[in-house]
């Protein structure tokens, strides 16, 4: 135990150590880019890279929904009744939701 301390000691009397200890507790705490801002930013960018995916396939599933209703004349009013409630003249709609 004794030699530990001596040795701790000895540690913290030598300049480059000081120094070096103090330059890696700069990088990770107090510099503009640390450390912790980094990892920070890491983790939020392989957020954004997940929405961009996910953004990605929704576009992929609207453009092929969008191809069907301009292509199908039947698809176009499939949606227009059931997004916009529209009729026809001589129909009544009822709507009906569940509490």
């Amino acid at each position: 135990m004794v030699k530990l301390i001596k040795y701790l000691w000895q540690l913290l009397k030598n300049k480059y150590f000081l120094a070096s200890f103090f330059f890696i507790l700069w990088l990770i705490f107090f510099d503009q880019n640390n450390w912790l801002d980094r990892a920070r930013m890491l983790r939020k960018k392989s957020q954004m890279e997940e929405s961009i995916r996910y953004y990605k396939e929704k576009i992929m599933e609207d453009k092929k929904r969008l191809h069907e209703l301009q292509t199908d004349r039947d698809n176009l009013e499939k949606f227009a009744r059931e997004q916009y409630y529209m009729k026809r003249d001589n129909e009544d709609i009822f709507i009906l939701e569940d509490e």
